[in-house]
């Protein structure tokens, strides 16, 4: 009877919009370069460069593409590694992760892991993974159940830079305040102002990992007139200051 195989491979995507895949093996997803955004479970989830999710065999996931993204991809077949509690967790990669990355993507397209070398570089690489989805990232949202309140959220998410107001929102999204206000506390359980200073971090977030732009910058980008207040709210949302949660994103790689 033959082992339960791995594999790894190297994958560039264009943009695309939103799109539903089912995966028949559980699936660790790493982004190399650009940004993607992942929905399941009632969340959505924003993927830039050295964060990983890991999906489930079996769950579908809706995968929007906003620009074109380089990926490195490991497949698990079900038995060759427990089922991961959750349908989809997207967490950041640690060091040791990104190394097993590379070795593994380096060993991907062989006939299987076996009990080798080879085996034992996916067999650790899928401990970590299982590990490291058990503290997901925060950098999530409530998946928008109406129409309304989806655009709503993309204008909002469109116009971070120029501080959008919520009066300005609703009105651009064909709303009243008071709807607007309504719908994300009945589908957020959010005010909308909430709502946009979680936008407002995940977009850092996204901006930190893969742009070559300064905290300072960050900052502005997202709506901020100043570092130190967009430092204490980036603090307070990812548990660590801008600047360090930069240096944790090297490059995936050449790998």
């Amino acid at each position: 009877m033959s082992k339960p195989r791995a594999d790894a491979i190297a994958q560039e995507f264009p943009a695309a919009p939103r799109e539903r895949f089912v995966m028949d093996r559980h699936y660790l997803l790493c982004t190399v370069k650009g940004v993607l955004k992942m929905e399941a479970e009632g969340r959505e989830w924003s993927l830039p460069p050295a964060r990983a999710a890991l999906i489930r065999a079996g769950v579908p996931v809706d995968c929007t593409l906003p620009q074109p993204v380089a990926a490195a991809s490991v497949l698990f077949d079900e038995g060759f590694i427990p089922a991961p509690e959750r349908g989809l967790a997207v967490f950041d990669l640690s060091p040791l992760a990104r190394s097993l990355v590379r070795e593994a993507r380096r060993l991907g397209g062989a006939e299987g892991p076996g009990e080798g070398y080879a085996g034992a570089i996916f067999s650790a690489l899928g401990a970590v993974a299982l590990d490291l989805a058990l503290t997901p990232s925060p950098a999530w949202i409530s998946s928008p159940r109406t129409p309304a309140l989806r655009r709503a959220l993309d204008l909002t998410s469109a116009a971070l830079e120029g501080r959008p107001s919520a009066t300005e929102i609703a009105a651009a999204a064909g709303l009243s305040p008071r709807s607007l206000a309504r719908h994300c506390a009945d589908e957020l359980g959010l005010t909308w102002r909430a709502a946009l200073r979680r936008i407002r971090m995940i977009r850092a977030m996204e901006l930190l990992a893969s742009e070559p732009m300064g905290v300072a910058e960050t900052a502005f980008a997202t709506g901020y007139d100043s570092v130190s207040s967009f430092t204490e709210a980036f603090r307070d949302f990812a548990g660590c200051s801008p600047r360090v949660y930069r240096a944790r994103f090297d490059e995936l790689g050449d790998a």
